[in-house]
């Protein structure tokens, strides 16, 4: 049987046409999201969001928001919560009433998204929407003809990746950095040392170095965890190539390196930058980062150039 009967019925069976328009955008949604890394599933992306735009919110509140029933937002809040991407933000006895709020792998998840996710997406289900034409039925005729012919996994294309250092990335390591760095300051010292030298002065002593890569064009931003001493880890060396800016590479790279941070039990993780650099600043405070003084006077005078020191609680 080949026949379309959702097609040939379109007023009696809108709502099953919709459902399975939608299951077919759900279904390439999954898949751009395990190719981002991302462990969660589409459905729950609404709920992460809403949390993450309005702040902690309880079931109910959410359900509002989204204006989904409460038992399924009890089943995607149950599933965040076994992720422990959700938490609750102060005791309550019935989870109904308790406001819910993201963790830290929360928040990452949730930045990793909106700069791998989000901005491709966004492009591709406007192109797959202009230039309709007709009624609403009409309209979802031509919209699934589109999707034959080019699906939204299609449209979207290959995501930003991670890469993990080799050698052979050392010169990379070195260029992007420096490239930066003497676009607003001068090179010290201290920056010689690690951008010459990245696995004695890094990798050897137990940090990461991280980079983005975008297809077509390669490598275009790294970011590193310096071991410091017995407790601490410094992020630095972050940097994207000027001409990939605006691919939202950095706050994707910043992302995944907070989870490694994680992952890595790091008691203390800091970083010293510049006022100058109020974009940096801004997106390092999304992610959790707090200005810290203590750490300020214990490392900020690694770098002349330091008057800002940040630490997060991992």
């Amino acid at each position: 049987m080949t026949r379309d009967i959702l097609a040939q019925h379109p007023e009696l069976f809108l709502g099953s046409r919709l459902k399975r328009l939608a299951e077919r955008l759900q279904a390439d949604a999954a898949r751009i999201m395990c190719a981002a890394d991302l462990p969660i599933q589409p459905a729950h992306f609404p709920l992460l969001a809403a949390i993450d735009s309005g702040g902690p919110a309880t079931v109910t509140e959410l359900g509002a928001a989204l204006g989904i029933s409460q038992p399924s937002i009890t089943r995607s809040v149950r599933a965040l919560l076994a992720l422990g991407l959700i938490e609750p933000a102060h005791h309550a006895g019935d989870l109904r009433l308790k406001p819910l709020a993201l963790t830290a792998a929360g928040a990452a998840v949730m930045a990793r998204g909106k700069a791998l996710v989000w901005p491709p997406v966004t492009a591709a289900v406007a192109e797959l929407c202009a230039g309709l034409e007709g009624d609403l039925l009409t309209q979802l005729s031509g919209l699934e003809a589109r999707l034959d012919q080019r699906s939204l996994l299609d449209r979207v294309g290959a995501p930003l990746r991670i890469r993990e250092y080799t050698d052979d990335l050392a010169g990379e390591f070195e260029r992007i950095n420096a490239e930066w760095i003497a676009s607003m300051f001068t090179l010290e010292d201290n920056d010689r040392k690690i951008l010459g030298n990245p696995r004695e002065t890094i990798i050897d002593r137990g940090g990461i170095i991280l980079f983005v890569e975008a297809p077509g064009i390669g490598i275009i931003g790294t970011c590193a965890l310096m071991r410091i001493d017995d407790t601490a880890f410094e992020l630095t060396k972050m940097a994207v190539t000027e001409a990939a800016r605006g691919r939202k590479a950095g706050e994707f790279l910043l992302a995944v390196i907070l989870e490694r941070a994680a992952a890595m039990q790091i008691e203390t993780l800091y970083l010293l930058t510049n006022t100058k650099c109020g974009a940096a600043i801004h997106l390092y405070e999304k992610l959790g980062f707090d200005h810290d003084a203590d750490i300020m006077q214990r490392y900020g005078a690694r770098y002349e150039r330091c008057n800002v020191a940040m630490s997060i609680a991992l």
